[in-house]
């Protein structure tokens, strides 16, 4: 007997960790999906129990493969797919701390410039 395996690309889908398949196969070709540790193509099939890391962006998620589903539901559905290593999600918060910290130190602008302001501005410029 045959196990059920489903196109690694499908499963990204379906799970909503991209909008579209089209997303998730660049993101599988690119590299930026790994399975097992080692590079896959899109139509590599997976099955339960298989380990992926995945890059979007700054963020990275390294999840067990619990369930195989080709069709994408609802967030709730797409949960019970996998299941995400604490110390990922602890490196995600950390990373989004560090980010909402960077955000409030940063200077914010009080508003649109006056005219003094302006000729200050075109006067430090030389325009």
């Amino acid at each position: 007997m045959t196990e059920a395996k489903v196109r690694i690309d499908k499963w990204l889908w379906a799970a909503r960790f991209f909008k579209t398949r089209n997303l998730a196969t660049e993101a599988v070709s690119g590299g930026k999906v790994h399975l097992n540790d080692g590079r896959v193509k899109p139509s590599h099939g997976l099955k339960p129990g298989d380990r992926l890391r995945i890059r979007k962006g700054e963020l990275e998620f390294r999840i067990e493969v619990t369930a195989l589903s080709e069709r994408r539901g609802s967030a709730s559905e797409a949960e019970t797919l996998y299941r995400e290593e604490p110390d990922s999600i602890a490196a995600r918060e950390a990373r989004r701390d560090e980010r909402r910290l960077q955000h409030n130190a940063a200077p914010q602008p009080h508003g649109r410039p006056d005219k003094k302001a302006r000729r200050e501005w075109r006067r430090l410029t030389g325009k």
